[in-house]
């Protein structure tokens, strides 16, 4: 296979997916690329990976991109196309900042998988054993405007169950309003244990922010730390994430890749804000939001999914274990489950991994 033309119809398929500026990374996952693949993509990289997103910013579909191509051991490529300010005329650049929304739920279940690694939490462990709010759940069995029937679940929701999105959790609470960072954690959290799972656990897939934000209080509540200082403590720092945050500093704020939508006629595009998060961005009142809250770079990114492609290793340090990493890429969603989900991340076809933004590909 020609992990490029991967490469390519992933990116074609972007127009179908993304709108403004964007981040766009192909982590290309094997234990060693062969010779003749390194020649193509060095090849490739000469004819310049941009070019197969510039149709989408002449016609207005896209404001800009980062692209970037990584095998385990090196980053391969990086190039940019259009713009991250169009009004302002600046060019995207390799070190723009990007706000990347749900790409922040591996991270959030590796950092769980930190602490699997410790042997301080299982997978298979009831989160009501850490969240004690969590022991009088109820299931809502029928419901009209005005009545709903209640009944208790088969058992009680698991940790492999709130990060693979089949814990019956909706994807937020009624309270998570206008924005989904206006809460503290802890409250956040507490907010999901008072409202009733929509089936039984582990029956069904349903995209839940709220599962995967519980994943991120179980963090701080087994480390004794808050979620983002255990976040950059045993990850960020050791994966040489530097510009990956919950709240990006000034200087952060001066690379942040503008937001966009259509305009009102769809003949070009609008700029908008980040409808979930509340502004300034900078302001440490927000909450941070383990399922969506996170910005950061192209080459942050690439170092993440680099120590998945290595097993749980970067820079010669053991992240997370091997077991770990098979576990979060593995499909967790069970028999008669149409959706193929890992732990945070996406499960498709045979050898095929997704993070929103981004796709890799074990390449034998």
């Amino acid at each position: 296979m020609n992990p490029m033309r991967h490469f390519s119809k992933a990116a074609q398929r972007s127009k179908a997916v993304h709108r403004g500026a964007v981040l766009f990374l192909a982590v290309f996952l094997a234990h060693v690329l062969p010779q003749a693949q390194n020649a193509t993509l060095a090849a490739e990289k000469d004819a310049g990976l941009a070019r197969t997103l510039q149709p989408f910013v002449e016609s207005h579909t896209l404001a800009g991109a980062v692209l970037l191509v990584a095998n385990k051991d090196q980053v391969l490529a990086v190039e940019t196309a259009g713009f991250a300010d169009i009004a302002g005329g600046q060019l995207m650049r390799k070190d723009n900042l990007f706000w990347i929304a749900s790409m922040s739920k591996p991270i959030t279940a590796a950092a769980l998988m930190i602490l699997v690694d410790d042997g301080k939490v299982r997978l298979d462990d009831p989160v009501q054993k850490f969240l004690p709010e969590f022991k009088d759940l109820w299931l809502a069995v029928e419901q009209d405007q005005q009545h709903i029937l209640l009944k208790r679940p088969g058992h009680p929701i698991t940790l492999r169950e709130i990060l693979s999105h089949t814990s019956g959790m909706d994807f937020s609470s009624a309270i998570e309003k206008p924005t989904l960072d206006g809460l503290a954690l802890r409250d956040a959290v507490r907010s999901y244990a008072m409202a009733p799972l929509l089936f039984e656990p582990g029956t069904k897939y349903k995209y839940s922010n709220a599962g995967i934000n519980t994943a991120g209080r179980i963090i701080e509540v087994v480390s004794g730390m808050p979620y983002e200082v255990f976040l950059q403590k045993r990850l960020f720092d050791r994966v040489s994430m530097k510009d990956t945050t919950f709240w990006p500093n000034k200087e952060q704020l001066s690379r942040l890749a503008k937001s966009y939508k259509p305009n009102a006629d769809k003949t070009g595009l609008e700029e908008t804000t980040i409808g979930q998060l509340q502004y300034p961005l900078d302001d440490r009142r927000r909450g941070p939001m383990p399922a969506g809250g996170l910005f950061s770079t192209a080459n942050d990114c690439s170092n993440f999914c680099r120590m998945v492609l290595a097993g749980g290793t970067f820079g010669g340090q053991r992240i997370l274990s091997e077991s770990a990493v098979q576990e979060m890429t593995k499909r967790q969603t069970g028999e008669g489950i149409k959706e193929n989900y890992g732990l945070g991340w996406s499960a498709g076809r045979p050898h095929i991994r997704a993070w929103r933004g981004i796709q890799y590909e074990y390449v034998d």
